[in-house]
């Protein structure tokens, strides 16, 4: 299950395998790695989280991979597209978690770029949104290198009602 979907300069992203599942949550537990997103998970929102992945793959082909840097082989965060709900409406949602450890040096926005060329060029996506909380400045900075514009604002109820920044791409007026 270990199939590499893309691989960049410095990293490979590929699907998920069940025996992933120690490296996955060492990652998503991470108090600071996750300090944007509702809490730190549990073990059995890690597994959730990847099995969720699992079936994405089987159903769409596409979800959430590992993201695995390329020179020491250990996955060190999560990037892809999945189809979710974002402010009321359903939308293609390219996400990315890196952790902590790894922050600063561009990996994130070398693999949310990596996924947002297979999303037009493999699946033929018009649009992609991104979001994240208002004072996640790493993660808006990411979608703005990637050509992604902030296009509003919401309370989003998934993460603690608090303020929430949308982006998007559009491939009718970027690139």
């Amino acid at each position: 299950m270990n199939q590499i979907v893309l691989k960049t300069k410095r990293l490979i992203l590929r699907k998920y395998a069940t025996e992933d599942i120690d490296n996955l949550h060492a990652i998503l537990s991470d108090p600071v790695t996750m300090q944007f997103w509702p809490a730190p998970f549990t073990r059995e929102g890690s597994e959730q989280w990847l099995h969720n992945n699992l079936k994405r793959y089987r159903a769409q082909g596409y979800g959430r991979w590992a993201m695995v840097h390329q020179e020491s082989g250990r996955i060190i965060g999560d990037c892809g597209i999945v189809l979710s709900e974002l402010d009321n409406q359903m939308e293609h949602d390219l996400g990315y978690i890196l952790d902590k450890e790894y922050w600063g040096l561009g990996l994130a926005t070398e693999a949310a770029k990596a996924c947002k060329e297979y999303g037009t060029s493999e699946l033929n996506l018009h649009r992609l949104c991104a979001n994240m909380a208002f004072d996640h400045i790493g993660s808006q900075r990411v979608a703005e290198k990637i050509g992604m514009t902030r296009v509003k604002e919401y309370r989003n109820k998934r993460n603690r009602d608090i303020l929430t920044y949308l982006y998007v791409w559009e491939a009718s007026s970027q690139s």
